[in-house]
């Protein structure tokens, strides 16, 4: 998944993905913004999956 890091005036770093509509995360550094990011794509996606009637497959 592609994502869009910004830095914000605030100094902070905001991160957001065209592929993945209400994706968006804020972090201190760039590396923590994408680990929020990654959470949040995974939970997006969780829930996706859950409204589809969808197994959760993981291990």
């Amino acid at each position: 998944m592609e994502m869009q890091v910004e830095e914000l005036p605030e100094g902070l770093f905001l991160v957001t993905s065209y592929e993945s509509p209400g994706l968006v995360a804020q972090g201190r550094t760039v590396a923590e913004a994408l680990e929020i990011a990654r959470d949040v794509a995974r939970k997006l996606l969780e829930a996706k999956r859950e409204r589809a009637g969808l197994p959760d497959l993981t291990l």
